[in-house]
């Protein structure tokens, strides 16, 4: 929650500023586990991305980030790059087989791609 609200008060900042290219998007990543929680947040921290938080439970990210600098769809492909589906892009096979057997989610449970 707290991250949230860390999250509103940046929006707000920025809007008082005249920067309007900054979004707050959810985008559904599926992972398993805290391990996982770490590297989708790693895998999201790109040029343009101000703040990404994956809930485990939810399987949601929410990602801040500045339009005019990076999009929803090169977010999407950095965290598919490390191993992860996201709603529009499978994780990469290779990289996939390389996570912990934890974080292995596939065939546990209906995932994105299934």
């Amino acid at each position: 929650m707290k991250n949230f609200i860390l999250m509103a008060l940046f929006f707000a900042l920025q809007s008082m500023n005249g920067q309007t290219t900054v979004k707050t998007v959810i985008i559904n990543v599926d992972g398993a586990c805290d391990d996982c929680k770490e590297r989708i947040e790693n895998a999201a921290d790109i040029k343009g991305v101000k703040l990404c938080n994956w809930s485990p439970d939810t399987k949601k990210a929410v990602v801040t980030y500045d339009e005019a600098k990076v999009s929803v769809e090169q977010i999407e492909k950095a965290i598919a790059a490390k191993g992860y589906d996201t709603e529009h892009f499978k994780g990469e096979e290779s990289t996939y087989k390389k996570l912990p057997k934890c974080c292995q989610y596939r065939g546990k449970k209906e995932g994105l791609h299934h």
